[in-house]
């Protein structure tokens, strides 16, 4: 089935004239009001980085799982998150088996001083002795997807033909997750579980998420409009975006946070291991989010913390 994911080359964003960036902003407006999902390219973040990223993640995930056990944390944490304390599917209220990954996760770690928000968004990362690299190639990722987050956020406040910071407002001392995602092969995972997938059908909880990815046969499907699953399209160097349940709300529903899901590893391709790199962004989480109502919205739903509201949602998911 075909894809109704755009691709958007944000160049005339970055290099163009107001009309160039106005044009740029409704095709944003459009593809967030039908599917909540994006490709962009243009997006000025070098690639070699990230291949070097990939590189030092395989040699961690590679180690004993007795050496990786010492950075054992569960979902919301820093450190190695192993197969089987996550469960996407449950965000919806669907009970999957465990997702078939394993994650490093690292994030905002720069605290505020409230001990209850300090304690939930911003720990202290951890960094594996034994891949040294991982710090500095993670630390230096994690800016360049804070400033494209924000950049994006403005983008999106100009296709509601908002102030330029009607979001970054909320943003200035945000929360955020870098996850590397290890999908194993199924060489090595053996036949998955009845409905079981490398990460089960769910809608992202923050405000965009900016995914790196790779090519593969079980790779990332989004759920249609009209119903049904299509593959997302893959393009070289680019990023998938898609808006998460918090954004869709402060939007009155105008635009969609849309269900997705990663497929299970394939038969026809038993050998295939794929990492991708998972940015999720949010605002602070003190922020008051009051929802854009009618005619700009949908709905004017009512006004949410962004700390008990994403609180929430990572609970859902949490098995344990």
């Amino acid at each position: 089935m075909s894809s109704a994911v755009p691709i958007i080359d944000l160049t005339p964003w970055f290099e163009g004239d107001e009309s160039d960036r106005r044009d740029v902003a409704a095709r944003v407006d459009a593809a967030l009001r039908a599917v909540g999902f994006l490709v962009i390219t243009g997006h000025g973040v070098p690639a070699e980085p990230r291949a070097r990223i990939r590189t030092a993640a395989k040699r961690f995930f590679a180690l004993p799982e007795a050496a990786k056990e010492r950075y054992a944390v569960t979902v919301g944490e820093r450190g190695w998150l192993p197969p089987g304390v996550e469960a996407n599917g449950y965000a919806e209220g669907t009970e999957t088996p465990p997702d078939l990954k394993e994650t490093f996760a690292v994030g905002a770690d720069r605290r505020i001083g409230d001990p209850v928000i300090d304690a939930e968004w911003f720990l202290p990362n951890v960094w594996p002795s034994e891949v040294p690299e991982l710090r500095g190639l993670l630390t230096g990722h994690l800016e360049r997807m804070h400033s494209l987050a924000d950049e994006l956020l403005v983008l999106c406040a100009t296709a509601l033909d908002l102030a330029p910071d009607f979001f970054t407002a909320h943003a200035g001392h945000p929360s955020y997750t870098l996850n590397v995602n290890r999908y194993p092969p199924l060489s090595q995972l053996g036949e998955p579980e009845p409905g079981q997938f490398r990460i089960g059908p769910h809608t992202d909880f923050g405000t965009v998420t900016i995914l790196d990815r790779q090519d593969g046969v079980g790779g990332l499907q989004v759920y249609l409009p009209g119903g049904g699953w299509a593959n997302a399209p893959y393009v070289e160097d680019s990023f998938t975006i898609n808006i998460g349940d918090l954004l869709a709300r402060w939007t009155g529903g105008r635009w969609k946070s849309n269900r997705h899901r990663v497929l299970p590893p394939d038969p026809s391709a038993p050998d295939e291991e794929l990492v991708s790199l998972v940015f999720f962004y949010e605002c602070d989480p003190d922020a008051r989010i009051e929802s854009l109502g009618p005619p700009l919205g949908r709905i004017a739903y009512g006004p949410v913390r962004a700390h008990d509201y994403l609180l929430e949602k990572l609970d859902a998911i949490t098995i344990g």
